[in-house]
């Protein structure tokens, strides 16, 4: 039998990722859903150590939690967890605008602008999980854009778990980040008006939230390797 190369284990572990988040995404795998290894080796037709590197980095990435004794799992954020990270995100990102509203640069709107733009074009070809994420690098770039690592890298984490809450438990694809709020928060940076511009982001925000059914998968069943078809 040839020894696989690097780059074939790279492209098996890759795929496994890959179809494994798109259908967390896609809601066909509900939060808490065992990950049995042997189900996904059929699913795959995957050799096991690909399977189990590929649940590591979705473990990295929060969208799987491995316990001992149990093994691997769709992760599985409470209602109360998905209020308290908004929370903390409606804290951490009305600072940021905060910080922006007196000292923002022309060089940092028209980044914020050509991002918006790339935005929109994500939005235009309907891959969800693309939308959500491009979402998400709106708001990690607004916090870049104060210069303050610190509070980047708090809200990198956040947006790893809210993006994870979206993909569990968002409405629909209608309901994402939305370009107009974007929008309208660049305009009140440009503005320089300071409260209208946290305001936004406190709204913002809450839309989101809003967004969310959290009661989504109550009582509703899933066959593993039924939901990991292509």
């Amino acid at each position: 039998m040839p020894i696989i190369g690097t780059t074939q284990k790279e492209d098996a572990i890759r795929l496994i990722v890959e179809r494994i988040t798109k259908a967390v995404c896609e809601q066909r795998l509900a939060p808490g859903t065992r990950l049995v290894e042997a189900q996904l080796v059929q699913a795959f037709s995957a050799n096991r150590n690909h399977v189990r590197a590929a649940l590591q980095r979705l473990a990295l990435r929060k969208i799987v939690t491995i316990e001992s004794n149990r093994g691997a799992t769709v992760s599985a954020p409470s209602v109360n967890e998905a209020q308290d990270i908004f929370k903390a995100r409606a804290i951490i990102e009305c600072g940021v605008i905060e910080l922006l509203s007196s000292t923002i640069s022309v060089k940092a709107i028209d980044k914020l602008q050509k991002h918006l733009e790339l935005e929109k074009k994500t939005i235009a070809r309907g891959i969800r999980k693309d939308v959500i994420a491009a979402s998400g690098e709106f708001h990690l770039l607004l916090a870049r854009l104060t210069g303050n690592d610190v509070l980047a890298e708090l809200l990198e984490d956040l947006l790893t778990r809210s993006s994870l809450i979206l993909s569990l438990y968002q409405k629909d694809t209608g309901s994402n980040c939305g370009c107009d709020e974007h929008q309208s928060l660049i305009e009140a940076l440009i503005s320089k008006d300071k409260e209208r511009a946290i305001t936004y982001m406190n709204d913002h925000l809450k839309h989101i939230e809003q967004s969310l059914n959290l009661e989504f998968w109550t009582n509703k069943k899933v066959d593993l390797v039924q939901a990991l078809k292509p």
